[in-house]
């Protein structure tokens, strides 16, 4: 865990996209303890008009780049962290494919431990006894 969908406009090249999840996954590493190796991403595109969003929310200006990125995690981190890793992921869109600050979007979906299984239908982080 994290399981990590990120989500934009149609027309981006491969290595614009796998920018992306390489520089998420830096920022998880450094922020959120991701071990090495947890790394389960998916990339969502959209035609313009299966993508909609506020250009200006919150004073925001947005533009037709904007990333919109949902990491489902589990409720174990400080709001130190969570602070620590929005920016973070900013700095390395911004780096790495050179995204605005602006068109990056986050929302962390948090669970109870007990929610995940990665394979072979266990709960891996569920201590049996």
């Amino acid at each position: 865990m994290p399981l990590t969908r990120i989500s934009l406009r149609r027309g981006k090249s491969p290595a614009y996209r796998q920018a992306i999840m390489d520089s998420l996954y830096l920022a998880m590493r450094e922020t959120f303890e991701v071990p090495e190796d947890d790394r389960f991403m998916t990339v969502s595109e959209h035609d313009g008009d299966n993508f909609s969003y506020g250009s200006g929310f919150l004073d925001i200006a947005r533009s037709d780049d904007l990333v919109l990125i949902q990491l489902t995690v589990s409720n174990t981190r400080s709001v130190a962290q969570k602070k620590a890793l929005f920016r973070r992921i900013a700095e390395r869109l911004s780096e790495s494919p050179g995204l605005r600050p602006e068109d990056v979007f986050i929302n962390l979906v948090e669970v109870a431990r007990e929610n995940w299984s990665f394979g072979h239908g266990l709960a891996q982080y569920v201590q049996e006894g």
